[in-house]
């Protein structure tokens, strides 16, 4: 069964500003400008007054208009990341060798050794604008930030995946940097 139109209403908060043209948007806020391209899905998006973005999608069956949900969250997203930004904390989890991590070219490259013992240097890049630190309070804690969600999801992502222990009994060798917290980073008051 097609539905004849569905549509979603987004809030734009003030000192944001939207801009859609041929489904490409542009989000900019106090942190920066984010960009992203949506022309995968016919979809209509226009700007409300001021304050709002409309997304309509015309005679789609229920699969499609799930669609709707998925890029109004991706818009919020958006949104959150030039207003606050987004923070995601790994921890460094070993029995034996301690794992070291080298922040290196303004947060940009991480340089990790002694995992496992092992004498190779597994070197991770960040993506986007994610800017990697450790953290002063906490011991074995390193911090990602960034204004994209998915920069600094995957920048995570791929911090992990290369303390991936390979070949070894996954019972017994816990070692890797595994995410701790996530979210967006608080507004101070």
């Amino acid at each position: 069964m097609k539905f004849r139109e569905s549509s979603a209403v987004i809030d734009v908060p003030e000192g944001v500003t939207i801009e859609v043209k041929a489904r490409q948007i542009t989000v900019k806020g106090p942190r920066g400008e984010l960009k992203r391209d949506m022309r995968h899905q016919g979809m209509e998006m226009e700007l409300v007054g001021n304050n709002k973005l409309k997304l309509t999608k015309w005679c789609a069956k229920k699969a499609e208009i799930s669609t709707i949900q998925t890029f109004g969250t991706h818009i919020k997203n958006m949104i959150k990341g030039v207003t606050q930004g987004f923070r995601y904390k790994m921890r460094f989890v070993y029995a034996h060798f301690p794992i070291n991590v080298g922040v290196e070219k303004q947060g940009t490259l991480l340089e990790i050794r002694n995992f496992l013992g092992e004498k190779r240097v597994r070197r991770v890049t960040t993506r986007a604008d994610t800017i990697a630190s450790l953290s002063k309070g906490v011991k074995d804690e390193l911090v990602l930030e960034g204004n994209d969600i998915q920069a600094v999801a995957q920048t995570a992502a791929d911090i992990n995946r290369s303390t991936k222990v390979l070949d070894k009994d996954l019972r017994k060798f816990l070692d890797g940097i595994f995410v701790s917290e996530r979210g967006a980073i608080p507004i101070p008051e």
